[in-house]
């Protein structure tokens, strides 16, 4: 349990990271001071989780299929995946009326960048470890 709530505050943190970074990524509301910090921290909470279970359900597909994409590219497709799981994520809360918007591929791709840089600096920190 204690490592499911560092990952999803590590999630979180990356997140919030490549909102604030990347003009298309973000949240609906106000943009400065308290009134920021009350109206998106509930979403953003809410669509760490959402990326946290589509990252655990569709990845492992994407990379099984995009397998020989990833091997040719020593691994930069991954980029890619990421960066379609930032719109899989995208689509649902925009179903689930969240208020975050990723605005194109570009973004979602800058996105993936920030998010996996800042989740692995933080893991590196933390010290989260996978159970085997």
């Amino acid at each position: 349990m204690v490592e499911f709530l560092a990952r999803w505050a590590i999630t979180s943190i990356a997140l919030a990271a490549a909102a604030q970074v990347m003009d298309g990524i973000g949240f609906n509301g106000p943009d400065h001071g308290q009134a920021e910090l009350e109206h998106k921290l509930v979403p953003l909470l809410g669509v760490a989780l959402v990326l946290a279970v589509v990252t655990a359900l569709v990845k492992p597909v994407l990379v099984v299929l995009s397998f020989p994409l990833i091997l040719l590219t020593l691994g930069l497709f991954l980029i890619v995946v990421n960066a379609l799981l930032l719109l899989i994520t995208d689509w649902l809360a925009d179903l689930l009326d969240v208020g975050f918007h990723v605005t194109g591929f570009w973004p979602a791709v800058g996105g993936a960048i920030i998010i996996s840089i800042t989740t692995w600096v933080l893991d590196a920190i933390v010290g989260v470890e996978e159970k085997e």
